[in-house]
């Protein structure tokens, strides 16, 4: 497997300021050694109604906006503003990629050439979106499979692969919660889309909305070669995702792991490693040796 990739997911955690994004990315680069930042992109007028707009956020203590539709809107960031932030994030070393949600969507960020795009798993039945990003994106397509039922998989992957983009096609294991309890994140998942798909697509991934970072390391361990999860600058600031994200330091140790665990992922090269050689001599020195013979 390949070495993990992390993915900082700040979606809508900015706040709809660009400043706080700006931290974010900075914070990301030189704090926690992320491999990627991911926002969101949506056309509201798009995918909501005209009475889904105008609703009531359904937990008006998070929301931005008198209405759904509003608060929506307060949180997105125009295409010149992801221009933005991809040169930040050029700046910084990082990858920027950004979750689309609609056609429109997926063509505006399609124009700023990332290196890939991620279709969430609100989206993924959305052919004429997965046809777009197929015919018109050149990079890595980043899927996740959560709310989504193996027939829905198999649907899925099969069209990737009669757009001939299934080997750009890297897919996530995911339980769409916010948090997800420890008992429905289901890791072994991963094992069965590795069985499943695993010589089909480029890679597997891992889209974690748990709390801690204990299980993301053990997701590297079943074969993970992404891991994405939300983060924050602070999980008490208003807005849905925050407390089911990392702050700065959660998404170090996070990366650090990550990294650990795929190195110690391998076989002893020799019997006796170099390290243990001083040892032997030391501690073995005087041991009975085994006799074949007895």
């Amino acid at each position: 497997m390949q070495k993990p990739k992390i993915i900082a997911e700040i979606g809508c955690n900015h706040k709809g300021e660009m400043e706080i994004a700006h931290e974010m990315i900075k914070t990301a680069a030189t704090f926690c050694n992320a491999d990627v930042v991911k926002f969101q992109k949506r056309s509201n007028r798009e995918l909501l109604t005209e009475e889904e707009f105008n609703a009531p956020h359904p937990n008006p203590y998070n929301s931005y906006g008198a209405t759904y539709g509003e608060h929506r809107e307060f949180l997105e960031f125009t295409l010149e503003q992801h221009r933005q932030l991809k040169s930040w994030c050029d700046e910084y070393g990082l990858e920027y990629s950004c979750s689309v949600w609609d056609v429109t969507s997926a063509k505006e960020i399609t124009s700023l050439k990332p290196s890939l795009i991620k279709v969430p798993s609100a989206c993924n039945l959305n052919q004429e979106l997965l046809a777009y990003i197929c015919d018109y994106f050149e990079g890595e397509i980043h899927l996740s499979f959560g709310m989504t039922n193996r027939d829905e998989e198999e649907k899925i992957v099969s069209f990737f692969e009669s757009k001939g983009r299934s080997n750009d096609l890297v897919i996530y294991s995911c339980t769409s919660g916010y948090p997800v309890p420890f008992e429905d994140i289901c890791l072994l998942e991963l094992t069965r889309l590795r069985s499943t798909f695993g010589s089909r697509v480029k890679a597997i991934g891992f889209s974690g909305h748990h709390l801690g970072i204990a299980i993301d390391a053990a997701a590297v361990a079943l074969g993970a070669e992404w891991v994405e999860r939300h983060y924050t600058l602070d999980r008490t600031w208003k807005g849905t995702d925050h407390a089911a994200s990392l702050e700065p330091d959660g998404l170090r140790k996070l990366c650090r792991d990550c990294r650990a665990v795929y190195k110690a992922l391998k076989y002893k090269e020799e019997d006796i490693l170099d390290i243990e050689k001083p040892q032997l001599a030391k501690l073995k020195r005087n041991q009975i040796r085994w006799n074949d013979d007895k």
